[in-house]
């Protein structure tokens, strides 16, 4: 484990210590030194491999880029549309005397958000980009922002009924997962009541109300508005189709691309088979895509699309950069053993410390990937049969495994998630947003997740 231990210890020893000459703060410094690091730690010495090593992690996270790039212009379409102002002008109607109201308010549509996408940066991308600009009024810094929205995101996508992760659990353990989800309600639930109360009582002691400049009331400001929420509500429409587990799934970009034939198959299949292009055929990505379409319906827009496009890239730009930083570290903890350490480490465990090892196996893994899929593909499809074995009741432990893996995804140093949302936020303040810092914010939620899986695993 020492292989894994050193290049993280070095990740966050860069980042938190702004003294050091030159670097001190820097996250892409940090990130490309992490890589390097883990791969000379690994025996790989060849430059070529390092470059190939790039690529892997290019390829693995290309989709999150694409996600960044279109979402950022999304984002920018919206605001030249005035959707941000609709409905942030309703909530600040509804809530003009309440900042802590608002921000609760807030948190909660995006825990609906996930609840019904099923996905953290879908529900972030489509509904945490329009609170923005009504957090920045009350006081709060790029970072706060940021973790307010990956955390009500996260949440939601972990409530069900959409929630990838306790599906994924249930399948691990083979269980019939009408109960994990049934469990899901009231211990999630429970969770973003304990994440109000800290977002509540600890990020918000210096906030201000929010500027408000409108004597409409809430109803008034949406029926006086309504056409510039239909790019919105038709994303939300092909999101949520594509995801309903029912007779009515149907995920219109592919299917809309697969028309499209392109030699022996189609443009869709192409777009597949290509390594790192790839990742403008993952669906939240040709959603984002497709939302973008409906707001070049409208003149606004239109008549302004070199704007909102080069304001888009320009939102990015530096967000790219860090993805980038992140993609090589990646593909160097593949290339390099770290990941497989991890595995190693869980696969050796004994019976006596099996919960525990098990647990911190998939919250390291989860820190390492930013990706609760992988943690439970590679962990928790060995360690949720043998808490079954132990004597767990299967129900449960799928509950523990999704929360496990949901914990160690949101924690540093490499949260997918965080690193979409800090591009999105850092583009609409125009500042710079330090992802691992915001990361730390939402700490508290991860906390929280892993202590109701160790609650789930010990009492029941």
């Amino acid at each position: 484990m020492i292989i894994v231990i050193i290049p993280v210890a070095i990740l966050l020893f860069i980042i938190l210590c702004n003294k050091l000459p030159k670097i001190g703060g820097n996250i892409y410094v940090a990130l490309v030194t992490t890589a390097i690091v883990s791969l000379l730690l690994g025996g790989i010495f060849n430059p070529v491999d390092w470059v190939k090593a790039l690529i892997d992690g290019v390829d693995r996270i290309a989709w999150v880029m694409c996600l960044a790039i279109f979402g950022s212009i999304y984002s920018e379409a919206q605001v030249k549309l005035g959707t941000v102002d609709t409905i942030m002008s309703a909530l600040q109607s509804r809530f003009r005397n309440s900042p802590r109201g608002l921000v609760v308010c807030v948190v909660l549509v995006l825990v609906l958000a996930g609840s019904l996408l099923g996905d953290a940066i879908a529900a972030a991308t489509v509904v945490g980009v329009l609170t923005i600009s009504t957090l920045v009024t009350i006081g709060l810094s790029g970072e706060a922002i940021s973790a307010i929205i990956v955390m009500g995101a996260a949440m939601g996508s972990i409530m069900p009924p959409m929630t990838q992760a306790l599906a994924l659990a249930s399948a691990l353990v083979n269980t019939d997962p009408d109960p994990v989800f049934m469990w899901g309600y009231p211990t999630v639930g429970i969770i973003v009541v304990v994440v109000c109360i800290y977002i509540v009582f600890f990020m918000l002691r210096k906030v201000k109300k929010p500027e408000v400049n409108d004597d409409r009331k809430a109803s008034q400001i949406i029926a006086q508005n309504w056409k510039t929420l239909i790019p919105l509500c038709g994303l939300i429409v092909v999101v949520f189709f594509r995801t309903v587990n029912t007779s009515w799934k149907f995920d219109l970009m592919p299917w809309l691309l697969g028309l499209i034939p392109v030699g022996e198959g189609t443009f869709y299949t192409l777009l597949q088979g290509i390594p790192v292009i790839k990742g403008l055929s993952n669906g939240i990505v040709l959603c984002i895509i497709f939302a973008i379409i409906l707001c070049f319906f409208f003149p606004k827009v239109r008549k302004d699309a070199g704007n909102v496009v080069k304001g888009g890239l320009k939102s990015v730009k530096n967000t790219l950069l860090i993805q980038l930083g992140a993609a090589f570290m990646l593909g160097s903890f593949y290339a390099a053993g770290q990941i497989e350490a991890v595995q190693e480490f869980a696969q050796g465990l004994n019976p006596n410390v099996l919960m525990l090892g098990g647990a911190a196996a998939m919250c390291l893994l989860g820190m390492l990937t930013g990706s609760q899929t992988t943690t439970q593909n590679v962990v928790f499809s060995f360690f949720g049969p043998a808490l079954v074995q132990a004597g767990m009741v299967p129900t449960f432990a799928a509950l523990a495994g999704a929360f496990l893996a949901m914990s160690g995804q949101g924690m540093p140093p490499a949260d997918l998630t965080t690193f979409v949302v800090v591009g999105i936020v850092g583009g609409a303040t125009n500042k710079k947003v330090d992802p691992i810092k915001s990361m730390f914010y939402s700490m508290p939620m991860c906390i929280a997740m892993l202590i109701m899986a160790l609650v789930v695993m010990y009492v029941t």
